[in-house]
């Protein structure tokens, strides 16, 4: 039986509301008989107390019978007790251009399938421990007690606008000062913002190709003309940008998304002339910048920008949380002030208490520690990958061994598409999550690959998934050998 839990809340209410979904939607038919509980339970991976708990919460509404001895049932009027309020014949229409374009292009399972699973390799889970949730709790404990509870001015708490001045001096090499910080609600709004601020309808923008699917949607949905310019080795391909009209160009130059490639010197250089020259403006995304295995981390590239074009977004959700929804863009010092009233316009400011506990965590000796920390955390996971697809799957696969990041990306020999589908397939059913990397082109990618995250398990796990995926590919590819 198929259900997938939503990862909103307490399981078994991911689970209730899975199995109503399944009986308004007719997937499970009136009179149709619900698994056993613990049958179920191994199935989704949860605890059998769990089923049962949602199985009698479906018996109190109504959408299902309990026959003693016999098993639960969905009830005959489950059906009947729903309003469908769509008009008949008819889709509700977006009501703006914007809303059309946003709609269209929404993508909410490309990172976030597999909720649920034992051994999810999704990019983006976080690195966490119970040391960094105590550190938040007290600082949150501080922030509270100091907090004036007034609204935040629209660039953000001005000491954590210079903590983040501080830590971009001395970790990226930025020199910049506080009042070209907008602290935003992660790095997705500073997409939105920069679109808002720049962009008309049918502007040029340049997307990397492979890129990040966020970034891509935002402009998307702001009605760019986007132009995708290929990546390889060396990163973005400056000597295939268009040769005028280009309003804004997206690079993740210190460890492009997904390939994990490093923009080189000489192109870097290249980027910042291009942009000088045809007036354009550069969003630098260094979403996971701090975290490089082999040498220091790299300067970012608006630490080489004489000439102010460059846009940096920098994200707390690698180093810290996702949940926190707190990141920061330097802004070009012609622009400051369009951006804080496009970050007024949106949501007058993140939330003040937050900002006012991260300034005071990142003002701490426990701030390095957890980065320090995570760093050693982190190159530990990806070693263990690195091992273990080498031990168990060394016979289909091309490892893209780039010692930086939270992802490797490996290339799949002698695989079509539908191998890779039922290869994510196989693997969902023995509790692993797969993601391929297709999503992540514009068009079609040289061959099938997938996208391996490893922040969220440890060293065991990650073990044991690779070995998973050595058996998967065994019954679903050919041999090389």
């Amino acid at each position: 039986m198929y259900l997938e839990l939503d990862g909103q809340g307490p399981r078994y209410a991911q689970l209730i509301r899975s199995l109503k979904g399944a009986i308004l939607e007719a997937r499970l038919a009136a009179g149709a008989r619900l698994p056993a509980t613990r049958a179920l339970a191994d199935e989704l991976g949860v605890s059998r107390n769990t089923v049962m708990i949602a199985y009698e919460q479906l018996v109190a509404e109504g959408f299902a019978v309990s026959q003693v001895g016999a098993g639960t049932f969905v009830t005959s009027c489950a059906r009947r007790t729903t309003v469908d309020f769509r008009p008949s014949g008819r889709t509700i229409a977006a009501q703006s251009r914007f809303a059309a374009r946003a709609r269209e292009n929404w993508q909410t399972n490309v990172t976030r399938r597999h909720i649920g699973l034992r051994y999810n390799l999704s990019y983006g889970i976080p690195l966490t421990d119970s040391r960094l949730a105590a550190a938040w709790r007290q600082a949150v404990s501080r922030a509270v007690v100091n907090n004036s509870f007034d609204y935040t001015g629209a660039r953000g708490q001005r000491s954590l606008r210079e903590a983040i001045c501080d830590y971009l001096a001395l970790r990226r090499g930025i020199s910049t000062r506080s009042d070209n910080v907008l602290v935003v609600s992660g790095a997705q709004q500073a997409f939105d913002l920069t679109a808002r601020v720049l962009l008309n309808e049918d502007d040029s923008v340049v997307l990397e190709d492979p890129g990040y699917f966020g970034s891509r949607q935002v402009m998307q949905a702001h009605g760019a003309a986007i132009q995708f310019v290929s990546v390889d080795n060396e990163g973005l391909r400056c000597e295939d940008l268009p040769t005028d009209g280009t309003k804004l160009v997206c690079v993740t130059p210190s460890h492009q998304f997904p390939s994990g490639a490093v923009l080189s010197l000489e192109r870097r250089l290249e980027l910042l002339q291009y942009a000088t020259k045809h007036d354009a403006w550069i969003v630098e995304d260094d979403y996971d910048g701090e975290f490089r295995y082999d040498s220091k981390p790299l300067a970012a590239l608006r630490s080489l920008d004489d000439n102010d074009r460059v846009i940096y977004v920098g994200s707390f959700s690698k180093i810290l949380f996702p949940a926190l929804r707190l990141g920061y863009i330097v802004v070009p010092e012609a622009l400051k002030f369009d951006f804080k009233a496009a970050k007024w316009n949106a949501d007058l400011g993140s939330p003040a208490v937050e900002q006012i506990a991260l300034a005071n965590l990142m003002q701490s000796p426990s701030f390095d520690k957890r980065l320090r920390s995570a760093k050693r955390t982190l190159k530990a996971r990806r070693n263990a990958l690195i091992r273990g697809l080498r031990r168990y799957a060394g016979d289909h696969v091309d490892i893209v061994d780039t010692p930086a990041g939270m992802h490797t990306v490996v290339w799949l020999r002698n695989c079509r598409e539908s191998d890779c589908d039922n290869l994510i397939a196989l693997a969902s059913q023995r509790s692993l999550g797969l993601y391929a990397i297709k999503p992540h082109y514009a068009g079609r990618p040289p061959r099938p690959g997938l996208l391996l995250g490893y922040a969220g398990l440890s060293p065991a796990d990650i073990d044991d998934a690779m070995r998973i995926l050595g058996e998967c590919l065994d019954a679903v590819l050919p041999s090389t050998n």
